[in-house]
């Protein structure tokens, strides 16, 4: 296990960590998800991957998930960014904008500025 297996309790509840990053990191959300949760927390992830082979949605439909997204970092104590090489994306950097302007602290997969394969983390989960 890359990260702390002892639980990070909030107020004697267990911290709410919601995902963000683009849909085509699919397999990376999904381990990242695992580890969070292996690690004592509530994770709240993507509900549709859309750029991983997911369903053709409309217009509409990627706004309502985007306004969905937000509610989903309005319910967490932190958000985390899976940023796979340090890919952030359009819709991604909204999401940290978003979070930082509401008081809601960001940790990433890859730090800004640093690469998974030269950085010192090596896409470790860092705090």
């Amino acid at each position: 296990m890359m990260i702390n297996a002892e639980p990070a309790l909030t107020d004697g509840r267990f911290r709410v960590v919601t995902l963000c990053g683009s849909t085509r990191f699919k397999p990376e959300f999904e381990r990242i998800n695992a580890e969070l949760t292996l690690a004592g927390n509530v994770v709240i992830s993507v509900g549709v991957f859309v750029h991983a082979s997911g369903p053709a949605v409309s217009e509409a439909q990627k706004q309502l998930l985007d306004h969905i997204h937000l509610q989903k970092i309005d319910m967490a104590d932190e958000i985390f960014v899976v940023n796979p090489g340090g890919y952030i994306g359009e819709s991604t950097r909204g999401e940290i904008e978003y979070a930082t302007q509401t008081g809601v602290p960001v940790r990433y997969l890859v730090p800004p500025g640093e690469s998974d394969t030269g950085g010192p983390n090596g896409g470790r989960l860092v705090p």
